[in-house]
């Protein structure tokens, strides 16, 4: 635990909720700059380890090769081992980790062993439909790979790309019927999780359907008003 004009600082050590849409990357990636802590996605980690052929990566990719899910154990101890590492002796933000009630307990269990907890979870809300809108609206050059939303980022002539004229199509992943169902996954999945902190005291609710500096600073004062 480091200190700060005399007094114990507390790590931090954060899990950021929010569905497909929720703008969820974009606000870890500034809450990591502001906050300074180390910004650990699982699939970073995936990347990462098959990469560097650990034995964690040969492990995960031999279900993988049978088209099989990753255990959570293996998941698990990746998470774990990227929380041993320096840089998150003040805390982290993990993103797209825990996923499942079991993946919880056992992050719990592993910092435990350390004298350590999450310390908040902010769990970014939007309503369904604005998420719908948000995700069915964004349209990919096939050439460049150049990505736009009608809404936010849109190209200067309708359907063709700003950087080489491409005819811009639609991920069969975004569209709105696809969408939707994606969603019903991730409520069904996560609900359980939401139960589980919520239960804990630790779980906050962030307002996602704001302007992405009002959730930022949201997700700022939760942090800083929870520490781990």
């Amino acid at each position: 635990m480091e200190e700060k004009q005399g007094k114990p600082v507390e790590p931090k050590y954060v899990v950021l909720l929010g569905p497909p849409g929720a703008g969820k990357g974009t606000q870890a990636a500034r809450l990591r700059e502001n906050m300074d802590l180390p910004h650990i996605a699982s699939g970073d980690l995936f990347r990462e380890h098959l990469k560097n052929k650990t034995d964690l990566g040969l492990k995960a990719n031999a279900f993988m090769e049978r088209g099989e899910l990753v255990p959570d154990d293996v998941t698990i101890a990746m998470v774990v081992d990227r929380l041993s590492r320096p840089d998150c002796v003040r805390g982290a933000l993990l993103d797209g980790f825990p996923r499942t009630i079991a993946q919880a307990e056992a992050l719990d269990r592993a910092l435990a062993g350390d004298g350590r907890k999450i310390g908040v979870v902010p769990c970014i809300t939007v309503p369904d439909e604005v998420l719908v809108e948000r995700l069915s609206d964004r349209w990919l050059c096939p050439i460049c790979g150049e990505l736009y939303h009608v809404l936010f980022s849109p190209p200067r002539q309708p359907g063709v790309c700003d950087n080489d004229g491409g005819e811009l199509y639609q991920r069969d992943d975004d569209k709105p019927e696809t969408v939707r169902n994606r969603l019903a996954v991730y409520w069904e999945q996560t609900s359980p999780l939401i139960d589980h902190y919520t239960r804990r005291g630790i779980l906050v609710e962030i307002n996602g359907d704001q302007p992405i500096d009002m959730v930022q600073a949201d997700l700022r004062a939760a942090v800083a008003g929870n520490p781990g």
